[in-house]
């Protein structure tokens, strides 16, 4: 098992940040990816960023510069947001791939473990 628990969303005016939390306490595999995908109403679910076991990251062009995604040693991914936009309107989820090989922020397929999600919205 590989429970994912978000946290972190919030009602956020345009320009301004939040930090979005993954617990994700519990993997050990050799090769994994954990990511941030997102999803709006009307849209399929999308990649934001990923991180590879190895530390690479990859990231969405729409966020690029102003989201950072990182673990802490506790088992905590965290995707730090920056200048936010009312198209980052969104429920966010993090997710786990046990055998990665290498970091794809849209590999959504891929993904064998989800979180249920975070609200994030931002107005103008």
């Amino acid at each position: 098992q590989w429970p994912l628990v978000e946290s972190g969303g919030d009602s956020v005016q345009a320009g301004g940040s939040l930090k979005l939390s993954c617990v994700a306490s519990g993997y050990n595999q050799r090769s994994y990816c954990l990511g941030w995908f997102r999803q709006a109403p009307g849209k399929e679910r999308a990649g934001v960023a990923a991180i590879h076991s190895d530390g690479d990251t990859s990231y969405a062009d729409s966020v690029k510069g102003r989201f950072t995604i990182s673990q802490d040693n506790a088992n905590t991914l965290s995707l730090e947001m920056n200048s936010l936009k009312p198209e980052d309107t969104a429920m966010y989820y993090c997710a786990a791939e046990n055998s990665c090989g290498y970091a794809n922020y849209d590999a959504t397929p891929d993904y064998n473990y989800w979180g249920q999600g975070t609200q994030v919205t931002v107005s103008s």
